[in-house]
């Protein structure tokens, strides 16, 4: 009886290749459950001020976890593999070696992104579903952020497009829905205006809103008089601030513009326009009776 042993060997080292592999996928699911009991752990020993901000931080350090003991385990995986198969790790190492020489000025980058990403993540900056904004050199991005890893940041804006960000490029940071917002509007009224008045009037409209179903739950302080904030040319600016659900200002102050026109139309205070804008409209209307419309200067900004 003939026994080929150069096939019993082959035979062996692909078992040996097939049981690793195995091991392997095994332990890839085992450290995933691991990750997600140990960060739910985390978070919950951790108070957050809403339960959506615990949500935000329990997914961001999952994904970034995961993702991170997924590379580490392939990367031993692929060592244990090479291995196994004869190939001498000590010569690979030594031919890497000179191309890692000529990639290492490429990998800087790299580098510095993979600790920018560190330092976002363990300084809670910012977390996935949060809106933020970021700078990089005179271009401004404003978005939602879909995905966050250790080196890259993914943004999606109102247009639909997907930013793809190197955690180490931006050079400022603006988050615009950490844990809650602000409603923050100047209101134009006239200098004839009671100030009593437009701030009763106001401080009535928010607390109107806030009771209505439909924004009682994004409402956590109802938008009120804050101050006489400036004196224009043509117009007392008055403050109004709010407390609201992180990415719910923008709905919300919509909403108290349109609410605050009408009340002050019911109570006889005057939105002021220059006398520019009262001519064209004049011009425009041919000689019409009709009263001009005022224009609402809006200067809060998305």
């Amino acid at each position: 009886m003939n026994i080929n042993v150069e096939t019993i060997i082959k035979g062996n080292v692909v078992l040996q290749l097939l049981i690793t592999v195995i091991v392997a996928i095994v332990l890839h699911i085992l450290l995933r459950a691991l990750v997600s009991a140990i960060v739910d752990r985390m978070v919950r020993q951790r108070n957050y001020s809403t339960k959506g901000d615990e949500i935000k931080r329990r997914d961001t350090l999952k994904g970034v976890l995961r993702t991170l003991t997924t590379v580490v385990l392939w990367v031993i995986v692929v060592l244990v593999l090479l291995r196994q198969s004869g190939i001498d790790l000590g010569t690979l190492a030594t031919g890497a070696g000179f191309f890692g020489v000529i990639f290492g000025f490429g990998a800087r980058g790299a580098i510095q992104d993979f600790v920018s990403g560190l330092c976002i993540i363990g300084e809670d900056q910012y977390r996935v579903g949060d809106v933020i904004r970021l700078q990089i050199g005179s271009v401004m991005l404003s978005g939602t952020v879909e995905d966050l890893t250790i080196r890259i940041t993914k943004l999606r804006d109102l247009d639909g497009n997907l930013h793809i960000v190197s955690n180490g490029t931006p050079q400022s940071i603006t988050n615009l829905s950490y844990e809650y917002a602000n409603v923050n509007i100047n209101l134009p009224v006239s200098y004839y205006s009671d100030i009593d008045k437009v701030e009763k009037v106001v401080n009535q409209v928010g607390l109107d809103m806030a009771s209505d179903e439909k924004w009682a739950k994004d409402i956590y302080d109802p938008i009120s008089f804050l101050r006489l904030n400036e004196f224009e040319e043509s117009a007392m600016l008055i403050k109004a601030l709010g407390k609201v659900r992180p990415a719910a200002q923008w709905a919300i102050a919509g909403e108290f513009r349109k609410r605050i026109k009408n009340a002050f139309d019911e109570n006889g205070i005057i939105i002021p326009y220059s006398k520019s804008e009262a001519d064209d409209n004049s011009n425009s209307q041919s000689g019409s009776s009709s009263s001009p419309q005022p224009k609402i200067k809006q200067n809060h900004k998305r």
